[in-house]
């Protein structure tokens, strides 16, 4: 029994990490690396620890299966995060670089924002958290309707 609930606790573990994406906080990085691979940047902001549409986009897309299998193909992964409790706060010059990001691509701050960029970071299409599916949510980021 105690082996039983050993393996079943490493299942777990190894299933929830697969799913985990790279994602970038650098801008440059994030663009040599669409340079390089001929792919669109998929830039999220987010507030992580206070929004809870960013939240439940986190849950339901980002960490999905289906996400991370169409992810690792064709896109590169930005995420701007802005907390706002003490104990997840990103050091000062993480703080700087996503408030410049957030003055180019999110001049109105809207949580959760998601935009998808061209490889010379122009922005192609952006929007907000929609409760559909993994699935629906990458049809979005192609420019169809979910």
């Amino acid at each position: 029994m105690k082996y039983a609930l050993i393996i079943l606790l490493w299942i777990c573990a190894t299933t929830t990490q697969s799913f985990a994406q790279k994602w970038n906080t650098d801008f440059e990085k994030a663009k040599a690396e669409a340079m390089q691979t001929d792919r669109p940047i998929l830039l999220v902001f987010q507030g992580s620890d206070w929004c809870a549409p960013c939240i439940k986009l986190e849950r339901e897309v980002w960490n999905s299966p289906e996400f991370a299998d169409y992810a690792k193909g064709n896109l590169v992964l930005l995420k701007a995060d802005f907390p706002k409790r003490k104990k997840n706060a990103l050091p000062k010059a993480q703080q700087e670089h996503n408030k410049l990001l957030a003055e180019r691509y999110n001049k109105n701050g809207h949580f959760p924002l998601v935009v998808v960029l061209d490889k010379n970071g122009k922005t192609i299409r952006s929007f907000g958290y929609k409760k559909v599916s993994a699935k629906e949510y990458i049809k979005l980021i192609e420019g169809g309707k979910p």
